[in-house]
């Protein structure tokens, strides 16, 4: 699993999944060297072994170089022929119009349709999709087509419907929604009460030039995505912001027309905290861009003014 990711995934290992002789470890997913040295420690059990990757990832927007993770798993599928080694990408913060993972070499991608498939915050779905490209994404396909077919384990017609309804006008919400988060990412990143912005698309991030290469809209030009998530000093003023916008909502979902913000770390498991305590996650909607901005701009200024009156 990634170091940073959404935090639902360990909390299912921790708990339903734990009792059923599934074991799992970390690793910084921006690193082929770091993953393959983990990979290389637990082959010497027997199993079959999922390298997890999302990206960007949830809250810090790192972006995984997907191909070269793959490549460099195949290599060891050959050294390691005993042993099963899937690929698999949660490409939520990236929909298809921006990231297809399966022409990557991964064996299989899943999407949160409640997110950007669906597009308007009224669907529960989730979507694989399964290589056939590769031995790994035909295993996988069979082994979850029988559970689906002796569990019972799809969506219902109304949130296909619903699901399709969103696909229609995918590429053109996602294309608004990474040109508003690079807007406010750019504003966000040379503010003065701005701790750091995470946003794959400022050439300060880490891996800008992954995201330059991975994250390809319309007309091979780079879209970035619309999520993006920026720190505070602490979490006082981090709380503060958030309680002082009026056009962007405070609460935890993404991916749909409205902008959305929240505090990250008070949603995570306090054992498992992950996010940087002043860290406020952003997901961009289809508001005006410069509504957005102006809305930030004052609640940072209200909460510029709130820390000093409480000093």
């Amino acid at each position: 699993l990634p170091t940073d990711g959404y935090h639902g995934v360990p909390t299912q290992l921790h708990s339903a999944l734990k009792d059923h002789g599934i074991a799992h470890e970390s690793v910084d997913m921006t690193s082929c060297n770091a993953i393959r040295q983990k990979i290389e420690e637990s082959v010497q059990t027997d199993g079959t072994f999922v390298v997890w990757i999302e990206s960007p990832s949830n809250p810090l927007c790192q972006v995984t170089d997907i191909q070269s993770v793959c490549d460099s798993v195949q290599e060891m599928r050959a050294e390691n022929e005993t042993h099963r080694i899937l690929t698999v990408v949660d490409s939520t913060w990236a929909p298809p119009c921006i990231t297809q993972p399966l022409n990557l070499g991964a064996d299989a991608v899943l999407h949160s349709g409640t997110k950007y498939l669906g597009g308007h915050s009224d669907v529960l779905l989730g979507a694989v999709s399964c290589s056939p490209l590769t031995e790994n994404g035909q295993w996988l396909a069979e082994r979850l087509g029988a559970v689906q077919t002796s569990v019972g384990a799809v969506a219902s017609p109304l949130e296909c419907w619903l699901t399709l309804r969103g696909l229609r006008t995918l590429h053109l919400r996602v294309e608004r929604q990474c040109q508003t988060a690079m807007k406010l990412a750019k504003y966000l990143n040379g503010h003065k009460d701005i701790v750091k912005c995470h946003y794959p698309g400022l050439e300060s991030h880490p891996q800008h030039a992954v995201a330059m290469r991975q994250m390809v809209g319309p007309g091979n030009g780079s879209m970035c995505g619309g999520m993006l998530s920026f720190e505070v000093e602490n979490v006082s003023w981090a709380m503060a912001v958030a309680g002082a916008v009026r056009v962007i909502r405070r609460a935890t979902s993404l991916g749909g027309t409205e902008t959305l913000i929240e505090h990250r770390a008070s949603i995570e498991p306090p054992e498992r905290r992950t996010s940087p305590s002043g860290l406020l996650r952003m997901s961009v909607g289809l508001e005006d861009a410069n509504d957005l901005q102006h809305d930030l701009e004052m609640a940072l200024e209200v909460a510029s003014q709130v820390m000093i009156s409480n000093k």
